[in-house]
């Protein structure tokens, strides 16, 4: 969160965030995504690299799923939550 402050100091229009779920445990990752969804709100661009598939879908607007350092599948996150590879591969469906 600190960090997240000190980033914003700055008055972005795009923040960056690298994995912001490693190392934390579920209830705080929640708490960071929430604020990373209020940033959203406020007209920041969020650039999201997370490998939480479930609750980065229900975040985003747009997702791209790479294998090997490429992409395999983009488009709107709630078409990638229906995909059928998406949900077999990353969801556990």
């Amino acid at each position: 969160m600190v960090a997240i402050g000190r980033g914003l100091m700055s008055n972005p229009r795009l923040c960056m965030f690298d994995e912001p779920s490693y190392g934390l445990a579920p209830k705080l990752f929640s708490e960071v995504l929430e604020v990373i969804k209020g940033l959203r709100e406020q007209g920041i661009t969020i650039f999201l690299v997370e490998q939480n598939v479930r609750q980065t879908l229900t975040t985003a607007d747009r997702a791209y799923v790479l294998e090997n350092g490429r992409i395999i599948i983009e488009g709107k996150s709630e078409d990638l939550l229906q995909d059928k590879q998406v949900k077999k591969a990353y969801l556990g469906l």
